[in-house]
C-alpha cells in the first residue's frame, strides 16, 4: 500500500475512533462500569417510594441502632435500605423525652432526643410552600421542606451524603413544653392564639419567632450522625465573602482551580470531585451558601463531604444563581458516575422523580410545583456546562473514572 493511500487510511480510523468514542459518550457508552451505572439509576427508581411503616422484619436492632449501622466513610445510608421507611417512621412518630436549644449556627433550630436515645435536628416552618424569598441567592429563613427535598434529591443523585430527614408535626405545648431544657422554655412565647419559640442562635430574635399554627407545629427533623464518627468542619474553597463589595478569589481568578488543586486535600483523593458533586447539587436546589463543610475528622481527605445543612434551598424558583456551579466550570471535571446519573434524569425524568420520593412524606406536597420545574431547567443548565467543557478539553479530560469502594463491614 503506497504511503499516501496508508495515510489517508490511518486518518479515516481515527475519524472513526473519536467519532465512535464522542457516541459512546453523548449515548452513555456500555462499558462495564456505566451498565453498572444504569442498573444503579433503575435500582433507585423502583425504591423510590419510601412507604413509613414501622415494621423491622428479620432483625431485633432498634431502628436508630440500623441506621448508625450505615454509616461508612463514603455514605450515610446504603443503596439498598429496606429497613428506610421503619427508620423515618421512628423519627416522625417516637416520643420526644428531651428538647434543647439548637447547636450553634446562624438559623433557628431545636435539638431533640428521641425514645431510645436518638438525636434529631428539628427545624420549624417559616414560609408557606408558595412564598418566594427575594434577595441574594442565601436570604431568608432556614426553609424545612428543603431539608426534606435535599434528602430525597441525595437519593435521586445516587450521593447518599445526606443524614436521613423526614417531616414531622409536633405539639409544642404538650411534646416540647414538657421536657424542654430551662434555655429553650425561656424562648417561648404566645403570639395570638399561637405558641411561639426564638431559640438560641446568632440571628435569633425574641420579635422573630417561629409560630406554630395553634399548639401545632410543622418541621423537619434530621437523623444526627453518630457520635463515633465526629466530624471535622472545612471553609469551602469556594466560599463567599458576604461582604458587599469584597469578591472572593474565585470570583475574579479565572485559574484559581489550578490553585486549589495544588493544596490539600484537593491535590489527591476523591475531595475536588465532591467539590464538585456538590455544586451540582446546590445548584439544582439554589443553595448558594455553603460556605464551610463537613468530613469525618482526620480522614485526610479519603471520607465524603457530607451534605450537611440544606435549609437555604428552594428560596426562589426563578432565580438560577451560577456561580454556585463555579468549581465545575473552573475546574471542568466531572465523575463519569455522576455525568451519566445527570442524563438518565433528562426530559422530566428529575421532578418526577422527586415527587414521587416525596410524596409519602408526613409534610406533602413538600415543594410547589414552580421548584420542582426549575430543577428540570437547572438540570439543562448543568449539561450544557459539561458539554461545553468537554468541547474545549476533550471527554478525556472532563468525565473523570472515580469509583470509591464503599463497605459495610
Amino acid at each position: 500500500m503506497k504511503l499516501k493511500q496508508r495515510v489517508v487510511l490511518l486518518a479515516i480510523l481515527l475519524v472513526i475512533f473519536i467519532f465512535t468514542k464522542v457516541f459512546l459518550i453523548d449515548n452513555l457508552d456500555t462499558s462495564a462500569a456505566n451498565r453498572e451505572d444504569q442498573r444503579a439509576f433503575q435500582r433507585m427508581l423502583a425504591g423510590l417510594r419510601v412507604a413509613l411503616d414501622p415494621r423491622l422484619e428479620h432483625t431485633l436492632q432498634s431502628p436508630w441502632e440500623i441506621a448508625a449501622q450505615w454509616v461508612v466513610p463514603r455514605e450515610v445510608y446504603p443503596e439498598d435500605t429496606p429497613e428506610l421507611g421503619a427508620v423515618m417512621h421512628a423519627m416522625t412518630t417516637k416520643k420526644i423525652v428531651k428538647a434543647d436549644v439548637g447547636y450553634k449556627g446562624t438559623q433557628l433550630k431545636a435539638l431533640l432526643i428521641l425514645e431510645g436515645g436518638q438525636k434529631v435536628v428539628f427545624k420549624p416552618k417559616r414560609y408557606a410552600r408558595d412564598y418566594i424569598v427575594e434577595g441574594e441567592p442565601y436570604a431568608g429563613y432556614d426553609r424545612h421542606n428543603a431539608e426534606v427535598a435535599a434528602f430525597h434529591l441525595d437519593r435521586i443523585l445516587g450521593f447518599r451524603r445526606a443524614p436521613l430527614v423526614v417531616g414531622r408535626f409536633v405539639n409544642l405545648r404538650t411534646e416540647i413544653k414538657p421536657v424542654a431544657t430551662e434555655q429553650l422554655l425561656g424562648t417561648f412565647m404566645t403570639v395570638g392564639n399561637n405558641t411561639c419559640f426564638y431559640g438560641k442562635c446568632y440571628y435569633c430574635r425574641e420579635t422573630e419567632p417561629a409560630c406554630a399554627d395553634g399548639d401545632i407545629m410543622e418541621g423537619s427533623v434530621t437523623l444526627w450522625l453518630p457520635d463515633v464518627w465526629p466530624l471535622q468542619k472545612h471553609r469551602h474553597p469556594w466560599g463567599r465573602t458576604y461582604r458587599e463589595g469584597k469578591l472572593a478569589r474565585w470570583e475574579y481568578d479565572e485559574s484559581y482551580c489550578d490553585a486549589v488543586k495544588k493544596t490539600s486535600p484537593y491535590d489527591s483523593g476523591p475531595r475536588l470531585l465532591d467539590i464538585i458533586d456538590t455544586a451540582i447539587f446546590d445548584y439544582l436546589i439554589g443553595n448558594a451558601d455553603r460556605h464551610h463543610y463537613e468530613s469525618f475528622q482526620d480522614d485526610e481527605g479519603a471520607s465524603m463531604l457530607i451534605l450537611l445543612d440544606n435549609a437555604k434551598s428552594f428560596g426562589n424558583p426563578a432565580l438560577d444563581e451560577r456561580s454556585i456551579l463555579a468549581p465545575l466550570y473552573q475546574c471542568c471535571i466531572i465523575r463519569v458516575s455522576t455525568w451519566n446519573r445527570l442524563n438518565y434524569l433528562k426530559n422530566g425524568v428529575l421532578k418526577s422523580a422527586l415527587k414521587t420520593a416525596m410524596l409519602h412524606d408526613p409534610i406533602s406536597p413538600v415543594l410547589s410545583d414552580p421548584h420542582l420545574d426549575a430543577l428540570d431547567q437547572r438540570l439543562l443548565s448543568i449539561l450544557a456546562t459539561v458539554k461545553q467543557c468537554t468541547d474545549q478539553f476533550g471527554p478525556d479530560v472532563v468525565l473523570v473514572e472515580d469509583r470509591m469502594t464503599l463497605s459495610h463491614l
